[in-house]
């Protein structure tokens, strides 16, 4: 054994001999089966367990890097090194005889190799980075199979623990560390909350990791100490810690270009490493939330060309593990549904609702019915999975995850630059204020940003940690939106949350730009203000000024590429209607501010001067947006703010009767009076009705709806010029969609024609003295003649006129002449003409068919009777 042991270290050049050594030493390890192979010595099979801790010993040899060797050498020692980890894979998952001592070698033989590979520097193409993903995966998956049979003693954990931290430079750490921290966690859901709770989809090989007898106690072990076992992710943006190292030193001296640790062209991949990390942790907080959550991939999309370009990809080893190792996507999904459904079938559950939501449909000449369910199936898609009702306190995954995701999400803002001060509990539980910098909150938590900037290359700027910095805001934002009623969250927490929000958007505001963490913000905020969270309300202002830079932007340029502008768009207007009650429920009342500002604005701001930033946001929202979904949510949006508005000034002149209004026509713009969001909205709506919304069947049945809404809100001073321009763009609109091309028209269409109809009833309803405008009744009855019999006497400018006795009656349907002949009655009707408050007043005469006959022109003189005269008119 001392003559292979010798042989396993011998140079590459002797590979054939090496290769030999190694067939030897795998043969003989059979002895550890219960039935070994007949080449087995006997004293070896006498003694399996000996003779199998001195050869797994001696297999380290075969791992040391030669110096100088080709790259073709290089491969064949990988080859023979692949052979050796499939024989203790397959040794410690079938073995029967192997006792502790045994397993503990075997541990300390894999973590030796791994440390020996992976805790230098990284050399592209040398054994350690083609070997690197493999021997880190058998590592682990052994590591699981000892924990079942003989657990680990706590000095290799700790030995685990501190070779890891060592090994943070290489990107498959970090990949293999998300991939066994995704295994454990979907047990550990299984057995802690029960079948009922939606289950963590991973893939198959990744759930094979998690040996079938291991017990609950031991999974919720294992589960704890692998995700301490690389220490602080976010060392991973302190390239300083990270290259902290004795190899790391080594090589900084032996070499003529790295002058500093922190300068080795291999840290280049740190930021993807961060984000890598940051994406693991916020998946395992999507999974105890259980939120179906769009798929984890380990791309490099979310970085720039040029971070591409610093960072060196794995090459591919020269005999692949016979299973794909790297776990690509999850999702939560409910169990009860996924049941059954093939993994193919899994690939639509688990790919982002993004890429649907931004796929635009193609502009149809008319609303029609493939326009309709697109729209619908747009807004089904958008449904958001709800959080499982047994999901843990934000507390408790705030205890767990919290201190990482907080200090990652406030890297490089003004909190890691000196305002928290380290302290030595593993917990926040207090908030201290720090008299010696004015106002400065001091958080007690350990592990802050302080090296120098300028000690870290180029390509380390804090910048391009932007990335895993959003992810870590955007887990923030849906651990505290998770909140249930009643739930109380700790006060540090909620300090912590609303400093790092507050300063990302504070960044933003000064930047002018939509970057990566505003958009997690607001995609995963959605319900922030909808929430009983304490003191929130001091967030509105910061939010208003990140809504002014997305919303009113109709080309907004994302540095995220995973989130489409639709949804970013769609997340800000639910934000926005969540905020518009606010200035008239709490008027006067002061918005407090977390931090003291130096503006004086800032300081004594109150929730009433909010609302005519809230207005205008609102109104350049709908100008530019050219969702059909995000619209109809601003015209909602838009009708409940005019109506809060006329029924506060409806209360205020109850109490307040003697209070004028001294609005003119230069300063209604400005107002955010019932008044003027009355005009505006109706301006803005008529005006995108007739030029842009026509075509969308869902769209224009909302702007009509809020038309219709609009003409029956009673507003004290009602301005009857823009009851009449509503009243004529509501007409023009029915004769244009009347006078489509035969191709355009459908169900869809003449549904808004009916719709337009109804419409132009409600104003004449809730305005009957438009009817005493001729203009008005010129064209409402002219758009009534066009419903009845499909065309007009006065038709386009140079066709001769037509009478109606020479029309013939082809209405475009009859669903649109029964909505105008509605309309007809109304007007003859004169509906909603009340009597004046001085008394009656009669709207019947003693004008009948006959007088009308003879003040026709048709007339001739000869006797008429009652029924000759009817004949002649048209009911």
């Amino acid at each position: 054994m001392e003559v292979i042991c010798y042989g396993l270290s011998l140079p590459l050049s002797e590979h054939d001999t090496i290769r030999d050594c190694v067939n030897v030493y795998c043969e003989w390890l059979t002895a550890l089966y219960s039935v070994p192979k007949l080449s087995v010595p006997r004293p070896v099979c006498e003694d399996p367990n000996l003779y199998a801790r001195k050869m797994i010993s001696h297999f380290h040899n075969l791992f040391v890097p030669r110096k100088g060797e080709g790259a073709d050498t290089i491969n064949r020692q990988a080859v023979l090194c692949h052979r050796v980890l499939r024989t203790l894979q397959h040794v410690s998952h079938h073995s029967v005889l192997m006792d502790r001592e045994t397993w503990e070698v075997l541990l300390l033989f894999l973590l030796a190799i791994n440390d020996t590979l992976l805790a230098p520097p990284t050399v592209k193409d040398d054994v350690g980075d083609q070997l690197c993903e493999r021997v880190l995966s058998v590592l682990l998956e052994v590591w699981l199979v000892a924990c079942t049979h003989h657990f680990p003693s706590p000095p290799l954990w700790k030995t685990l623990r501190e070779m890891s931290m060592t090994w943070r430079h290489r990107m498959a750490l970090v990949e293999q560390w998300n991939r066994v921290n995704l295994a454990l966690t979907q047990r550990l859901l299984d057995f802690m909350y029960g079948p009922g709770f939606p289950e963590l989809k991973i893939l198959e090989e990744d759930s094979a990791l998690i040996p079938p007898g291991m017990t609950n106690s031991c999974i919720a072990q294992c589960w704890f100490r692998f995700l301490h076992c690389i220490g602080n992710p976010v060392d991973l943006c302190r390239p300083t810690v990270i290259s902290q190292t004795h190899k790391f030193l080594q090589f900084a001296l032996t070499s003529e270009t790295v002058v500093d640790p922190c300068q080795h062209p291999c840290l280049s991949v740190l930021p993807l490493n961060f984000l890598k990390a940051i994406k693991g942790i916020a998946g395992q907080v999507d999974a105890f939330l259980g939120i179906a959550s769009q798929s984890l991939t380990w791309d490099t999309s979310e970085l720039s060309e040029r971070e591409k370009k610093d960072t060196h990809p794995p090459s591919h080893s020269p005999t692949p593990p016979p299973v794909r190792r790297l776990a690509k996507s999850f999702s939560v999904t409910p169990s009860a549904v996924t049941k059954g459904i093939p993994k193919a079938s899994l690939i639509g559950l688990t790919s982002s609702r993004i890429h649907t939501s931004s796929a635009h449909t193609p502009v149809n000449s008319g609303p029609s019915s493939t326009s309709s369910a697109t729209s619908m199936l747009s807004l089904g898609s958008e449904v958001r999975s709800p959080l499982a009702p047994a999901r843990p306190k934000c507390n408790s995954i705030l205890h767990l995850f919290g201190e990482w995701l907080f200090e990652a999400a406030q890297i490089g803002t003004e909190l890691t630059k000196g305002g928290f001060r380290e302290g030595t509990s593993k917990r926040p539980n207090s908030v201290m204020l720090d008299h010696s910098r004015k106002g400065s909150l001091s958080l007690s938590q350990p592990g802050s940003l302080s090296e120098d900037p300028l000690e870290a290359p180029s390509c380390l700027s804090i910048d391009r940690y932007q990335a895993g910095r959003a992810e870590a805001i955007g887990a923030l934002c849906r651990i505290f939106c998770a909140k249930k009623t009643g739930e109380e969250i700790l006060p540090v927490y909620y300090a912590r949350f609303y400093l790092t929000l507050q300063q990302c958007l504070r960044q933003v505001e000064v930047s002018r730009e939509c970057d990566e963490c505003l958009a997690c913000i607001l995609v995963n905020s959605t319900d922030l203000l909808r929430l009983d969270l304490d003191g929130v309300q001091m967030l509105v202002p910061c939010i208003i000024d990140a809504l002014e830079i997305v919303l009113p932007d109709k080309d907004l340029k994302l540095k995220s590429p995973s989130i489409s502008k639709v949804e970013l768009r769609r997340s800000a207007i639910h934000l926005l209607l969540s905020m518009l009650a606010l200035p008239l429920h709490f008027q006067n009342l002061g918005i407090k501010e977390l931090t003291p500002s130096q503006s004086q604005e800032r300081s004594s701001l109150t929730f009433l001067q909010l609302k005519p930033r809230l207005m205008n946001l609102l109104i350049n929202a709908l100008q530019v947006e050219a969702d059909p979904q995000n619209t109809q949510m601003l015209l909602g949006g838009l009708m409940l703010s005019v109506l809060d508005s006329a029924l506060f000034e409806e209360m205020d002149q109850v109490t307040q009767p003697d209070v004028v209004s001294n609005e003119t026509t230069s300063n209604l713009l400005s107002s955010d009076s019932a008044h003027a969001l009355f005009v505006r909205a109706t301006y803005l709506v008529c005006h995108r009705l007739i030029s842009s919304w026509k075509t969308d069947l869902n769209v224009s049945l909302a702007a009509l709806e809020l038309l219709a809404g609009l003409a029956r809100t009673n507003i004290r001073e009602t301005d009857a010029l823009e009851c009449k321009r509503a009243v004529k763009w509501v007409c023009d609109y029915i004769v244009y969609q009347c006078w489509r091309p035969p191709p355009a028209h459908s169900k869809d269409l003449h549904s808004t024609i009916v719709a337009a109809f109804q419409c132009a009833e409600a104003w004449l309803v809730a305005h009957p003295y438009l009817l005493q405008d001729k203009e008005t009744l010129h064209t409402v009855l002219e758009v009534v003649e066009l419903g009845i019999s499909g065309s007009k006497s006065q038709g386009k400018p140079g066709e001769p006129i037509k009478m109606k006795d020479d029309k013939d009656l082809k209405p475009v349907s009859m669903r649109v002449r029964d909505a105008a002949e509605s309309l007809l009655a109304i007007v003859l009707e004169q509906v909603g003409y009340f009597p004046a408050a001085c008394g009656a007043e009669s709207l019947s005469c003693l004008l009948d068919e006959v007088l009308l006959v003879r003040h026709c022109n048709s007339w001739r003189g000869e006797n008429l009777t009652q029924a000759s005269a009817v004949s002649k008119f048209r009911y």
